[in-house]
């Protein structure tokens, strides 16, 4: 059977119902859509199931989205824009009705949606392009100390490289950005403004259409990172009003190297090409060459086709689901990780103190334990979080810790997951015990951006 472009909704299936007799029609039935995740069907040799924690690294997938890739290569692997056999027009129509979905699943045009790898990638494109083309020496560029390095990095490499300046937003006391300070920096005209929709460290939500507002009466050009908001809340570029907004595949459970770049299309029509190549001409001579226009300007070489249509379902999978629901539930079971942690003794919460400027993330730390042997002991226990510093370091430096243990909290996320996160904290006490610490090392492999406490 050939594949369309309508068979392609037609696999973005439901997923399971929202709601149940005995919760809150806001919550989710997570135990419903826990089962449509392999992965999480795995349980260790002493019987316990898993409990994943991590999804603010990287979401699991549903068989959705793997039946999807698999479909691809099996079926209907070629390249696209290119071939007018079959499978290359199956191929192209089903890239092509990707891009139509995670358009709609931010209120874009399709023709404002370049795929990327990943929001690294996504943001390293525009600081190359637009930000290379567009900024002088001098140009003030605004960050925060709450994003992470993919949305600092490569503003910090811009100014090098044009003479710029850089300044960045506090975070008060309370956890949250220093207004004040943001509008003081508005006052002195930046020409860019890039910040994080939600905290991938501490789960701070900052509030990106009022950001965008002030900053575009500034004069300013808004690039927003979603990495952390796009899979777990209702996103929305046109009433945002952003110029430029980033996320990732991988964390709204699509595959590995898949991502979306938003740019409002007059910007990218201006921009020149982020890399040169088949695909990102119009026209070519020995002379020179033509732009295609956007979005197959950014998109030189083969791109990862299975990929992409991977994302498509995924991002159709969870517009079905109602991010709304979504976020309701992560923040119901974030707010009882924290009841529960902070009843241990020794625990410390982080991130903001009011629970409405809070995402589904919970980071914590336990007095006199390193974050990395905690997090060990909560592996044998079959619960995987993430320790470290999160690729934020310029965070953990302003809060003066050296690392921090994440619990991320997502759909497939259950009640159970919480109380056995917290009976492995307390485990945790237990075995390890207090220490005393003399100094800092190199995280481990798992986390490259992390430093571990030794004892």
């Amino acid at each position: 059977m050939s594949m369309t472009t309508s068979s392609l909704a037609d696999r973005q299936t439901r997923p399971a119902a929202i709601g149940t007799e005995n919760r809150s029609s806001t919550l989710l039935d997570a135990e419903a859509i826990r089962a449509e995740f392999p992965i999480l069907a795995q349980i260790n040799a002493r019987g316990q199931r898993l409990a994943y924690l991590d999804s603010a690294a990287s979401a699991q997938k549903p068989s959705q989205v793997l039946d999807a890739l698999d479909d691809y290569y099996r079926r209907y692997n070629a390249n696209i824009h290119r071939g007018v056999y079959g499978l290359s027009e199956l191929a192209t129509n089903a890239y092509e009705a990707a891009r139509e979905q995670v358009a709609a699943f931010i209120n874009a045009q399709a023709r404002e949606c370049i795929f990327v790898r990943n929001t690294t990638e996504a943001i390293n494109l525009v600081a190359q392009t637009w930000g290379r083309a567009n900024l002088c020496p001098g140009d003030l560029i605004i960050n925060t100390v709450l994003d992470h390095h993919s949305n600092l990095v490569p503003w910090q490499l811009l100014a090098q490289q044009t003479g710029a300046r850089t300044a960045y937003v506090p975070i008060r006391a309370d956890g949250q950005l220093d207004l004040a300070v943001y509008e003081t920096l508005l006052a002195q005209g930046p020409k860019l403004v890039a910040f994080s929709h939600v905290s991938n460290a501490v789960g701070t939500v900052n509030d990106a259409a009022w950001l965008t507002q002030r900053a575009k009466a500034a004069g300013a050009t808004v690039v927003i990172d979603a990495a952390q908001s796009a899979p777990h809340r209702p996103l929305d570029v046109q009433s945002i009003g952003c110029d430029f907004l980033a996320f990732s595949g991988h964390k709204v459970m699509g595959p590995m190297g898949s991502g979306v770049l938003f740019g409002r299309y007059e910007l990218l029509a201006e921009m020149p090409p982020f890399m040169a190549g088949g695909g990102m001409v119009a026209s070519v001579s020995l002379d020179g060459s033509v732009w295609a226009d956007p979005p197959a300007r950014f998109e030189a070489g083969t791109p990862a086709v299975g990929e992409a249509i991977g994302l498509g379902i995924a991002t159709g999978y969870l517009d079905n689901l109602d991010r709304s629901a979504v976020a309701a539930h992560e923040e119901h079971l974030a707010e009882l990780a924290r009841a529960g942690l902070s009843e241990i003794p020794g625990v410390e919460l982080h991130g903001p103190l009011s629970a409405s400027a809070r995402s589904g993330i919970v980071g914590f730390t336990v007095e006199g334990l390193p974050p990395g042997e905690v997090a060990k002991v909560l592996d044998a226990e079959h619960v995987a979080v993430r320790a470290g510093r999160h690729c934020c370091h310029p965070l953990f430096n302003v809060l003066g810790l050296d690392a921090i243990i994440r619990a991320s909290f997502y759909v497939y996320n259950t009640e159970d997951d919480v109380t056995r996160l917290i009976s492995g904290v307390e485990k945790a006490r237990g075995l390890l015990g207090p220490r005393s610490f003399t100094g800092t090392a190199p995280g481990h492999s798992g986390d490259p951006c992390a430093r571990r406490l030794i004892a």
